[in-house]
């Protein structure tokens, strides 16, 4: 963000906030709920999950000023390559999903789903790899769910099938730099991601400083911007994934600013999650045709605000939250 933070009231004058059914539960929610702002750049996106508190979500804040007030950096190219993102759901399941993702090449799978087992992994990982085929690439997203032991166990059980890299495989830093160890002692050959390393971290480099990952995984709002993204993808100098929350396109357009502006982009983005929502809010939804999506900013349609605009009582809430943050980064923070 480099324009002077907008006042308060400008900021809440100009938002809208939409309710967006999900086609699969993700984070215990069945709607995404998202703050749109305007303003004279265009459109900006705060949607920061519900958990997050005011320092947290106040990145998320920064982003969609950025967007709304600022603009994104020239682009280096036109589209960017998407992943499919496949829940954890059932493997029977899989393929059903999987059709809606047009001509991805590239799957992000959903693994250490609380209540599941590593049999489960396994076998969506598998229906994946059968659906997809021996030239796709799978990579898988544990959240930070697994011990250093249980990451191991269960790397060692899915890389048969040809993961490219697991992402975020336990909680800190000092894990990852352990997992990485065990699994070059026992020549388990798996890439390790970082995602909340980076996003959650109050020092976004440190993976790289230690050693904890082969590369990063970048996310436009929870770094507080697109410039802020690259300032981190420059200072770490390991391998970058674009990726995104459950985003409407306006969201996702934010992703793709981010990936268009990056030098090398050597591994498809995890921009193409608009297609687990059940509606958006613009006219030219940002979902995957033949594994891409444009770089540009979506047209926001009035009815689609009109008709997944949330109720009164949400939008006291989220007015409410918009505030802490604003307070936040008008602190300095």
């Amino acid at each position: 963000m480099t324009a002077p933070l907008p006042p308060l009231g400008e900021l809440r004058e100009a938002s809208r906030l939409v309710s967006i059914p999900l086609r699969v539960r993700f984070r215990g929610v069945t709607h995404r709920e998202a703050l749109l702002l305007r303003g004279p750049a265009g459109w900006g996106e705060f949607a920061p999950f519900l958990e997050y508190n005011a320092p947290e979500a106040s990145r998320w804040l920064a982003a969609a000023v950025e967007a709304a007030y600022d603009g994104f950096p020239v682009p280096l190219r036109d589209t960017v390559p998407v992943n499919a993102t496949v829940p954890a759901l059932p493997a029977d399941d899989v393929a059903g999903l999987l059709a809606r993702y047009d001509g991805c090449r590239t799957a992000k799978v959903k693994v250490a789903e609380k209540g599941q087992t590593l049999d489960d992994d396994v076998a969506r990982v598998a229906a994946v790899r059968d659906v997809m085929g021996p030239g796709a690439r799978v990579r898988v997203d544990a959240n930070g769910g697994w011990s250093v032991g249980e990451a191991t166990t269960a790397l060692a059980a899915l890389a048969p099938y040809g993961l490219e890299y697991a992402e975020q495989p336990c909680v800190s830093v000092e894990e990852l730099v352990a997992l990485r160890e065990s699994l070059r002692q026992k020549r388990i050959d798996v890439l390790v991601a970082a995602d909340e390393s980076v996003r959650k971290a109050e020092d976004p480099v440190r993976v790289a400083r230690l050693g904890a990952a082969d590369l990063v995984v970048v996310k436009v709002a929870p770094l507080g911007g697109v410039r802020r993204a690259l300032e981190v993808v420059q200072a770490c100098g390991l391998p970058a994934v674009v990726s995104s929350a459950i985003d409407t396109s306006v969201g996702i357009a934010a992703g793709a600013a981010l990936a268009a502006a990056l030098p090398d982009l050597p591994h498809d983005c995890g921009l193409g999650t608009v297609e687990l929502l059940t509606d958006d809010v613009v006219t030219n939804p940002l979902v995957p045709v033949a594994g891409h999506i444009p770089v540009g900013a979506p047209d926001v349609d009035e009815d689609a605000l009109e008709r997944l605009a949330a109720p009164p009582d949400r939008v006291a809430w989220w007015h409410e939250r918009l505030a802490a943050c604003h307070a936040v980064l008008a602190a300095g923070g």
